[in-house]
């Protein structure tokens, strides 16, 4: 987006087009207000200097911009368009001036934040959303990773932020790490599924002849992950949890899930939990940063996330 802007601003200082900040908020003004009086004294100026500016840029590009209607002036097709247009550019210079004031001041103008795919963001959004209230100049960017890909994305300052890292904690300088919740992790079938008749529970050799669905680790550079892996069995990819949850319950395979994402599924009926001699150990997972790269969005956000009390 910017660079584009970038090229806009570079051909106008080049070729000095009638379009200028002025014209675009004169016609905003106009379109706004319904009327030429009425625009310029929200624009403080006198009626006859927006006539001017609008007979100018209209003889310069040789179109009509507005067309009357009574006393209203209203816009044409082209300018229609021009005022479109225009008013992303007028949104643009608004948000890089309040962000070049943001950075002066301290703040970041953008954060970057990855969520592992095994984790609810219904709360993470919530706190987001409050952050926002106060710091609406600043960009957030949300994307999704899986196991050891989230830690590679925060290394690789590829993110400012990750939420529900699973451990271990990489052991690298200058990564502050911190436990925000932990979660609990069941095989689970299709109700129809053979293991879902067992009355006994299972021993972990006894599931390598049933296909296995598995999450895709997301790292592109680190070797990745092979979390709750079932030794022998076949295996059906995924890209996501949310897709992992999907595709058991299509009867696709069997799989470990958080039993907080599922558990509605099970109350419903919709999922069963294997009984396993050997239960999957509780899993940590962390909110962690760089120390280097904390300005003062970063620090309030994860502030926040803490003081909330994040759970996933």
């Amino acid at each position: 987006m910017f660079k584009y802007f970038e090229q806009l601003i570079f051909g106008m200082m080049m070729n000095t087009p009638p379009i200028s900040i002025e014209a675009l908020l004169v016609l905003d003004a106009i379109e706004h207000r319904g009327s030429y009086a009425a625009a310029a004294e929200q624009l403080n100026k006198v009626p006859s200097a927006l006539s001017y500016i609008v007979n100018k840029l209209e003889e310069q590009l040789n179109v009509t911009l507005f067309q009357r209607q009574g006393r209203r002036a209203v816009l044409t097709p082209a300018g229609k368009h021009l005022l479109g247009e225009g008013r992303k550019v007028l949104n643009a210079i608004n948000n890089l001036s309040e962000q070049t004031q943001t950075i002066a001041n301290g703040w970041e103008p953008r954060i970057r934040i990855a969520c592992d795919s095994i984790i609810d963001v219904t709360n993470v959004f919530a706190a987001l959303q409050q952050f926002l209230i106060e710091h609406k100049s600043i960009e957030i960017d949300v994307k999704e990773e899986v196991m050891s890909g989230t830690w590679e994305a925060l290394i690789e300052d590829n993110v400012d932020l990750v939420i529900g890292a699973p451990a271990p904690v990489p052991a690298q300088k200058g990564i502050r790490a911190v436990k925000i919740t932990d979660i609990q992790n069941v095989l689970v079938v299709h109700p129809t599924h053979p293991l879902a008749k067992e009355q006994k529970p299972i021993k972990p050799s006894e599931l390598g002849q049933y296909t296995t669905v598995i999450v895709h680790d997301s790292a592109k550079q680190s070797i990745p992950w092979s979390a709750n892996l079932i030794e022998g069995s076949q295996r059906f990819y995924v890209s996501s949890v949310k897709q992992k949850i999907t595709a058991i319950l299509s009867g696709i395979g069997i799989g470990y899930l958080p039993v907080n994402l599922i558990a509605e599924h099970i109350k419903a009926k919709k999922l069963h939990v294997v009984e396993l001699i050997e239960p999957r150990p509780i899993q940590d997972l962390y909110l962690a940063w760089k120390i280097t790269n904390k300005g003062k969005g970063l620090k309030k956000l994860t502030q926040l996330l803490i003081d909330n009390n994040l759970q996933t």
